[in-house]
């Protein structure tokens, strides 16, 4: 090694040059304790909750500020490295594996949350702020900030802003976008902008919009503006358990259908509840159930008898079993929990397990639901169902062991099977986990070659060194 250079060799031999002028400055920048490039110390880096993508960085920078977040993606376009944004790493897709030889760039220290306004009903934040933690600050106060994950607890309001995240209650609320006032941004060339408009409406060409949900491509977010809503002032959840889930999903259509827009509608199939139901946040589900559909509407407390009346009569009238109330906060939130619980519960049964994203219109889910279980049930792979059911958003939860390199090709050629039925039905390739590494390969299933075109090169004019989180959303032929 020479003193010019600092070589990093990974243990499946694969070596990477890092200049000693890059690596000194980084650790001047940030402090050195806050660059990591030993391999041990940089393996939690090297995959995101999709376990089936790997690549270890070639180092990772731990910033603060805004201004360190710039300099550092300055020094990584100066000496011609990629570089991939990372908040928790909670992401389903692969959006913030390293790309080959590249470095991470970690949020998790910019996790301050800097100023609450009640009367403005804004919060302004840093990315590494976790999504549960601004509702907890804010609920005693009366307000709430609405987009929640499944991974709420554990998830970054900056990676929530990359991938566009919703949850259960975006059926009512919306999603990332619609809780945005602005942005504090680092372009992938090193400039600090503000996109949208903190007070207001901003003028010229929506960036903001643009910019929430391209996965980290089109730079890093370093301060949010966000909107917080009031927490409604009373919520009413109901439990409704089937035979079948195609009558759980007639349900859900025939609610829509009826009217009404509850916050939101969330199914599980039996092999979801078993599991749940097995795990430490057991929640009381019927283990005995083809499906269970969680409905929560709220508002003001005087509206809301008439709207459950009416959706118990809609759960009877599909064949519903049995149709119950939350009696208390407690126990709403323990059904909840344990719906929350159902991507980690799932995670228990196998070594790997590939959470999937696809979108169907609302009224083919009864038709759908059934044909994705048949598909795994060919390919000899087992999954479990749970999903928005409010808005056709998928998410079948597929158990292997990716060691098993047979048993992982039937993983994808079931996947791929499903992202083409989605497709066929007249829906898309993901609904809130992104394209990541995981689908880039389906961009062309839903997006013709002239579309595909035209995205790449807008992301050619935000990133024009191409080193900005590359290989994702789009792949290297488009």
């Amino acid at each position: 090694m020479s003193i010019e250079t600092l070589t990093t060799t990974f243990a499946e031999g694969r070596a990477v040059t890092i200049p000693r002028e890059m690596l000194e400055h980084l650790k001047e920048l940030v402090g050195a304790r806050f660059v990591l490039n030993h391999a041990t110390e940089m393996l939690p880096y090297e995959a995101d909750g999709l376990t089936e993508f790997r690549t270890p960085p070639a180092l990772v920078v731990l910033p603060k500020t805004a201004e360190q977040v710039q300099e550092c993606v300055k020094t990584c376009v100066r000496f011609g490295f990629p570089f991939t944004a990372r908040g928790a790493g909670t992401g389903l897709s692969g959006g913030a594996v390293p790309a080959p030889g590249g470095v991470v760039i970690s949020l998790s220290r910019m996790n301050r949350i800097l100023e609450v306004n009640y009367q403005d009903r804004t919060a302004i934040v840093e990315p590494g702020v976790l999504n549960l933690e601004l509702s907890e600050l804010t609920s005693p106060q009366g307000f709430v900030f609405m987009p929640d994950p499944a991974s709420q607890p554990a998830c970054t309001l900056g990676g929530n802003i990359g991938e566009n995240a919703g949850g259960p209650h975006c059926l009512k609320y919306g999603v990332m976008v619609n809780h945005v006032r602005a942005l504090e941004v680092v372009t992938p060339t090193g400039d600090l902008v503000t996109l949208g408009g903190a007070g207001g409406d901003a003028v010229g060409y929506d960036l903001m919009g643009l910019f929430i949900g391209s996965e980290g491509t089109f730079g890093i977010a370093t301060r949010l503006f966000l909107r917080l809503e009031r927490a409604p002032e009373a919520v009413r959840t109901v439990l409704a358990d089937y035979t079948s889930i195609a009558e759980a999903c007639q349900t859900v259509s025939d609610i829509i259908a009826g009217g009404m827009v509850p916050t939101a509608l969330e199914i599980m199939d039996r092999r979801t509840i078993g599991t749940v139901e097995a795990s430490a946040l057991a929640a009381g589900y019927p283990v005995d159930a083809e499906a269970v559909l969680i409905i929560e509407v709220d508002g003001l407390p005087y509206s809301l008898d008439d709207q459950v009346d009416r959706i118990t009569e809609i759960c009877r009238k599909n064949g519903a079993r049995s149709v119950r109330f939350a009696s208390d906060e407690s126990e709403r939130k323990r059904l909840w929990a344990g719906r929350k619980a159902a991507f980690g519960a799932s995670g228990r049964i196998s070594p790997d397990l590939l959470v999937q994203d696809a979108v169907v219109p609302r009224t083919r889910l009864a038709e759908i639901v059934p044909r994705i279980t048949e598909i795994c049930d060919r390919h000899g792979v087992k999954v479990s169902n749970v999903f928005h059911a409010g808005d056709g958003n998928l998410h079948p939860n597929i158990g292997y062991d990716r060691r098993n390199t047979e048993e992982a090709r039937r993983v994808k050629d079931a996947l791929a099977e499903i992202m083409a039925v989605c497709v066929a039905t007249g829906g898309t390739i993901t609904g809130e986990h992104g394209v990541g590494l995981e689908k880039v390969d389906f961009m062309p299933l839903y997006f013709d070659r002239a579309t595909r075109e035209a995205m790449s090169r807008v992301r050619s004019v935000w990133d024009p060194t191409g080193l900005c989180n590359p290989g994702k959303v789009l792949s290297s032929q488009d």
